[in-house]
C-alpha cells in the first residue's frame, strides 16, 4: 500500500494498524527450532526470540480496543489514534530487533543461514498500482 493510498484510505489504514503486529508475521517457529538443531546453550536465547515475538494478549485486546473505538471518533481523533498505535507498533519492532540480533549472535554460520532463509517473508503479489 502506498503512503497516499493510506493517507486517503483512513479506515483501511487504521485496520492495519489496529489488527497489525507492525512486521512481518514470525515464522513457524516449532518448524524453525527444530530446523536450527540448538544446542542446549543456544536454548535460553531462543526462548528470549520466541517470546519477544509473541503478541502478548493484553495488546491483541488493546487493538480491538482502540479499532472498536475507531467509527466513533472525529478524523483529528482517529489520526492521533493510529499515530499511538504505530508508535507503540515501532516499539515492539524495536524490541523484537534487539530480541532477534541477541539469539541470531549466538548461531553458527550454517544455523544463521537456515535462520535466514526461513524466516524470509514470502513474496507479494503487489497491490497493482502506485
Amino acid at each position: 500500500m502506498t503512503i497516499r493510498k493510506c493517507l486517503t484510505g483512513l479506515g483501511l489504514c487504521a485496520a492495519l494498524a489496529m489488527t497489525s503486529t507492525a512486521h512481518a508475521q514470525p515464522p513457524n517457529l516449532s518448524t524453525l527450532h527444530d530446523a536450527l538443531h540448538l544446542s542446549a546453550a543456544q536454548e535460553a536465547g531462543w526462548s528470549a526470540y520466541k517470546a519477544s515475538v509473541s503478541t502478548p494478549p493484553e495488546d491483541q485486546q488493546r487493538r480491538r480496543s482502540a479499532a472498536s473505538l475507531f467509527p466513533t471518533l472525529t478524523a483529528p481523533r482517529r489520526m492521533a489514534l493510529i499515530e499511538a498505535e504505530m508508535q507503540q507498533a515501532l516499539a515492539d519492532l524495536h524490541r523484537q530487533g534487539q530480541a532477534l540480533t541477541a539469539f541470531y549472535g549466538t548461531l553458527n554460520p550454517d544455523q544463521q543461514r537456515v535462520f535466514d532463509t526461513q524466516t524470509l517473508p514470502p513474496p507479494q503479489d503487489g497491490d497493482g498500482g502506485d
